[in-house]
C-alpha cells in the first residue's frame, strides 16, 4: 500500500503536526501526515481563540519563520485585539477570536496545496525500530510504513481519558477515540512517562442568552494581523465578546457537586494547567473571592454556537447546568455539551535535546502536548520546529536551534528540555530575560532572516522584510540628523505639559521623552512631509517609535544577551563524563549526567547546578 519510505512521518494532526508537515514538506522532503479524524485537522479543541500574552509573540515568530499559524488566524479571524497597550512594546500582545470551523478548513486547504504531503487516516499504534534509529510506524490495522524520520504530536490523544462528574471513558477529545500502544512501547524503551490534566467548558447556544445583561467586549478599532506577508489582510468587520461574572449562588450550587467531582474525589491524579484553572478549583482556591470573570466568545462568524471561557470544568452535567443557570444573562441558557477534564500520556521534555530529538532513538522527535505544554500556539511553534529538524536531518544538513535571546520559541524549547516540567507548560513574557528584544513588532527582524537560510521563509519575505527594515532605520536616522527650532515644537511641548525648548536640538531628544508620541511628532511639518514622501506604512511608523523611545534599554538587553551568549558557544562533549569532577557537587553531577547540557550557559540553567559548578566546568575546559 505505501510503496515508498518518506523522508518525514508526522504522526497526529493538531496545531502541531499541521505546523510539523507544513514545515518538512515545504524544506522539499517526502512528507506523510497521519492522523486518526483528516476532518478535525488543526482543530481547535478549546477556545476559538489565538494568540494573547506571550502566545501572540509565538504566533508572530511562526509567521515569521515561514509557518501558517498566522496566516490561518488572520484568514479566519472574527476579532482582533492587541492586548497590554497600556504597557510597554515588551508586553503588547496580538490576538485573535477566530471562527472555529474555517479555521480548520483553512489549515486543511493550505496543507492540501502543499507540495510534497501526502495525507492518511488512521490510528498509528506502533513505531518501527531497529537498534536505536527510528524506522517508521505501524497502524492499528498492520500496516506498516518506512521513514527516515518520525515527529510524534498525539495531543492529548495518547491512553486519553475523559472526566465528568462520576462518569469517565476513553478519548482524546469529545466524540473522539483515545490512541493507544505507543506510550507502552516507548516505557519498554526507556522513556519515562507521566500523566496530566486539561479541561474545558461548556459550549452553549447563543440564542439563549441575554446579552443585554453582560458587558461588552468589542475589537480594537483598527485591528492589526498576525502575518507580516501580504497573505491576508486586516479585518473590516468584526463580531464582539461579551463579559459576566459568577456570584455566591453559583458558587454554592458548584460546591453541591463537589462530592462528586473527579478533582476532589481522588479520580483524577493528575496535574491541570495552573494558569488556567477549572471553575471548581478557583473557587477551592480563593474562596474569599465573591466572583470570577466570565468570557463569553462567539464560535464564527454563522454559528450560535458560544464558549464559556472562564467556565472549565468535569463536575457533572446537571451540576454544571444548574450552575450555569444562575449566572447573569444565562438564566434560559440551552448546553450544545457539557464542560469536561481530558486526563492522558506526557514524556518529560528533559528526554529531548535542543532540536526536539529524542535522545534515546535517533530520527524520533515530539512536539506540543506530548512534551507537557499546553496552548495551540506552544505546540505548533514545537510541531514547527521539529518538522524543520527532521528534515534538516533527513538532508544532513546542520540542525536549526533558536537561542533564549532570539526568540520566546527559544526559551519555551530551552525551558522544556533544561528543566523539565512536572505541570502543563504554558508560555508568559515573564520567562523570558529578553523581552524588550524579543517583541511582536520584530520577530520578522530577527527571525526571518534566519529562516530564510535554510530555505522556510521565501525570498519575498525576505525582501518584504528587508524594506521594512530600511524605511525604519533611515526614519531614525532621519530624526537623529534634524533638528527642530523652538517655534516649531514648543507649542506641543507645552500641550504635553513637557519642558519647552529654548534653542534649536536634534528631534530625537524630543522624541524620546516619555510623553511625547508619533502623532505628536507629526504636528511638526517636516516630520509628516518625511512619512508622506517616503510612504511609510502602520508597521514602519511603530517600529520607528519604538526605536527611538526604547534605544537605552534595547542597547543594555543586547549587551547582556551577548555576555550569556558567550557561554552558549562553549560546547560541552556529548558523552561527556561528569563524575570525574571530583570538585561538582553531587546533585550537579547526577542532574547533567541525565539532562546532558550541549552548552555550559543550558548547563547553567539546570535547577540545582551552582555557580561554583559552572565555575569547576569551566576551569575544566580551559576557560
Amino acid at each position: 500500500m505505501f510503496d515508498k519510505e518518506y523522508d518525514v512521518i508526522v504522526v497526529g494532526g493538531g496545531h502541531a503536526g499541521s505546523e510539523a508537515a507544513a514545515s518538512a514538506a515545504n524544506l522539499g522532503c517526502s512528507t506523510l501526515l497521519m492522523t486518526m479524524n483528516l476532518q478535525n485537522i488543526a482543530q481547535m479543541s478549546c477556545n476559538p481563540a489565538m494568540g494573547g500574552i506571550a502566545k501572540g509573540q509565538i504566533v508572530r515568530e511562526i509567521d515569521a519563520l515561514g509557518g501558517y499559524s498566522g496566516i490561518v488566524s488572520d484568514r479566519t479571524a472574527i476579532q482582533f485585539k492587541m492586548l497590554n497597550k497600556s504597557k510597554g512594546p515588551a508586553m503588547w500582545s496580538p490576538r485573535v477570536q477566530s471562527d472555529r470551523m474555517r479555521f480548520a478548513e483553512e489549515w486543511r486547504l493550505l496543507l492540501e496545496q502543499t507540495p510534497n504531503l501526502d495525507f492518511y487516516q488512521e490510528m498509528v499504534s506502533g513505531l518501527i525500530i531497529e537498534g536505536e534509529e527510528i524506522k517508521g510506524v505501524r497502524t492499528s490495522l498492520g500496516i506498516e510504513v518506512r521513514a527516515k524520520t518520525v515527529v510524534l504530536t498525539n495531543g492529548t490523544f495518547l491512553n486519553g481519558l475523559i472526566h465528568i462528574g462520576e462518569k469517565q471513558f476513553g478519548g482524546g477529545r469529545a466524540g473522539e477515540r483515545a490512541a493507544t500502544g505507543i506510550t507502552e512501547q516507548l516505557i519498554d524503551l526507556g522513556f519515562d512517562s507521566g500523566r496530566m490534566k486539561t479541561g474545558t467548558p461548556p459550549r452553549v447556544d447563543g440564542r439563549s442568552l441575554d446579552y443585554s445583561k453582560m458587558v461588552e467586549q468589542p475589537g480594537d478599532e483598527k485591528p492589526e494581523k498576525f502575518s507580516y506577508s501580504n497573505l491576508s489582510k486586516p479585518l473590516t468587520q468584526q463580531r464582539s465578546c461579551y463579559m459576566t461574572y459568577t456570584s455566591p449562588e453559583v458558587h454554592d450550587l458548584l460546591r453541591e457537586g463537589f462530592d462528586r467531582s473527579p478533582m476532589f474525589n481522588g479520580r483524577i491524579k493528575s496535574i491541570g494547567p495552573r494558569y488556567c484553572p477549572s471553575i471548581e478549583d478557583k473557587i477551592n482556591r480563593f474562596a474569599d473571592k465573591e466572583r470570577h470573570q466570565m468570557f463569553i466568545e462567539p464560535e464564527g462568524w454563522n454559528t450560535v454556537e458560544v464558549y464559556v471561557n472562564g467556565f472549565s470544568t468535569s463536575l457533572p452535567e446537571d451540576v454544571q447546568f444548574k450552575a450555569l443557570r444562575s449566572v447573569v444573562g444565562f438564566e434560559s441558557v440551552k448546553f450544545f455539551r457539557p464542560g469536561y477534564a481530558i486526563e492522558y500520556d506526557y514524556f518529560p521534555p528533559t528526554q529531548l535535546t535542543h532540536t526536539l530529538e529524542t535522545k534515546l532513538i535517533s530520527g524520533l522527535f515530539f512536539a506540543g502536548q506530548i512534551n507537557g505544554t499546553t496552548g495551540y500556539e506552544e505546540a505548533a511553534s514545537q510541531g514547527l520546529m521539529a518538522g524543520v529538524n527532521a528534515a534538516l536531518k533527513v538532508k544532513e544538513r546542520d540542525p536549526f536551534t533558536l537561542t533564549r535571546s532570539e526568540a520566546y520559541i527559544g526559551v519555551l524549547i530551552d525551558d522544556l528540555i533544561t528543566k523539565g516540567t512536572e505541570e502543563p507548560y504554558r508560555m508568559f513574557t515573564s520567562r523570558a530575560e529578553y523581552r524588550t528584544l524579543l517583541r511582536q513588532d520584530n520577530a520578522d527582524f530577527r527571525l526571518t532572516p534566519i529562516a530564510h537560510k535554510i530555505g522556510l521563509a521565501s525570498d519575498e519575505r525576505l525582501v518584504r522584510m528587508e524594506e521594512k527594515q530600511k524605511k525604519s532605520e533611515s526614519f531614525v536616522r532621519f530624526f537623529k540628523e534634524t533638528s527642530v527650532s523652538p517655534k516649531e515644537i514648543n507649542p506641543v511641548l507645552e500641550e504635553k505639559k513637557s519642558s519647552p525648548i529654548n534653542q534649536s536640538g536634534k528631534m530625537f531628544k524630543i522624541f524620546a521623552r516619555p510623553q511625547i508620541t508619533l502623532d505628536d511628532m507629526t504636528r511638526v511639518e517636516k516630520v509628516s512631509e518625511y512619512i508622506e514622501q517616503n510612504n511609510l506604512d502602520k508597521e514602519v511608523l511603530e517600529q520607528t517609535e519604538i526605536q527611538v523611545k526604547y534605544s537605552g534599554y534595547i542597547e543594555k538587553e543586547k549587551n547582556n544577551a551577548d555576555k550569556l551568549n558567550r557561554l552558549e558557544n562553549i560546547k560541552i562533549p556529548k558523552d561527556f563524563d561528569y563524575t570525574k569532577l571530583k570538585s561538582l557537587s553531587y546533585e550537579a553531577c547526577e542532574k547533567m549526567s541525565k539532562i546532558k547540557p550541549a552548552t555550559i550557559s543550558q548547563a547553567s540553567r539546570i535547577s540545582g547546578v551552582s555557580p561554583s559548578d559552572i565555575s569547576v566546568l569551566l576551569v575544566y575546559m580551559g576557560r
